[in-house]
């Protein structure tokens, strides 16, 4: 018996990985977060499957449904919105499977920063601009901070910021982030990115807070640097004529030559 954590994706039920729908569709039950995983995504459950919304479960009633169905002989498939290497408290969960010597595997899925920046078509490193994108949040109620990582440090780096679950922290959002990037810094709000009802926001930073919709309260990221605007950037050497490419296999099937050197 295993118990699969499998990243749901953003929203749309086609964001979601072959691994994991066959996962989902090969397991008698099926765990999910019914606040943040559509419906749709649960049609690929087996006919007959038990479907349990977590919503309104703590950790220790999780871990009693994986138990029962250790118990059952009955594999799980533990759906989190997203991808489950940020923010989804799968590490608590799997903790606590293994103390139980229950067995565990993880799919990934696509994480919201990425479903958002398909939606403003932006690539988030331009050369020139950005080459870095930090995942981030402000403190909440669930999860504090740890010393050091504050908006204000990641804005000195210049880089392009993904901040998450702090749509209602605007304040804070534009007083640290302000000074590094100034006030005419692109700003882009995307709400449930790829779900049907998604909205895309433009701003700037100092305009971000008059211009976000009074519907936006949560489930919305903040995409923040100089790359949101998508111009003044320089072409990338990598498909510059004059380009080394001797440690790139001309095709899928050319033998392995040197893949360690990355694109670069």
């Amino acid at each position: 018996m295993t118990v699969h954590f499998i990243g749901a994706g953003p929203g749309a039920a086609d964001l979601i990985t072959l691994r994991g729908r066959d996962l989902i569709a090969a397991c008698p039950v099926c765990l999910y977060a019914g606040s943040l995983v559509p419906d749709s995504i649960l049609a690929h459950c087996p006919e007959g499957a038990e479907i349990i919304n977590t919503a309104s479960l703590d950790l220790d009633a999780i871990i009693a449904h994986c138990k029962t169905a250790q118990q059952n002989g009955k594999d799980v498939a533990r759906l989190h919105s997203g991808d489950l290497s940020v923010w989804s408290a799968m590490g608590e969960q799997i903790r606590r499977l293994r103390a139980e010597g229950i067995a565990v595997t993880v799919t990934p899925g696509v994480p919201s920063f990425a479903a958002a920046a398909a939606a403003l078509q932006t690539e988030l490193t331009l050369p020139g601009l950005a080459q870095s994108v930090v995942l981030t949040r402000t403190p909440g109620r669930a999860t504090s901070m740890p010393d050091g990582e504050s908006l204000t440090n990641f804005a000195a780096t210049g880089a392009t910021l993904a901040i998450h679950l702090s749509i209602g922290n605007l304040d804070r959002v534009i007083t640290d982030l302000t000074p590094a990037y100034g006030p005419n810094c692109p700003v882009a709000v995307v709400y449930r990115a790829s779900w049907p009802d998604q909205q895309v926001i433009r701003t700037t930073l100092a305009r971000l807070k008059s211009d976000i919709c009074e519907n936006i309260t949560r489930t919305a990221l903040i995409l923040v640097g100089p790359a949101l605007a998508g111009e003044g950037f320089e072409n990338s050497r990598l498909y510059a004529t004059e380009y080394d490419r001797r440690y790139r296999p001309q095709s899928a099937d050319s033998p392995w030559s040197g893949w360690q050197h990355g694109d670069d």
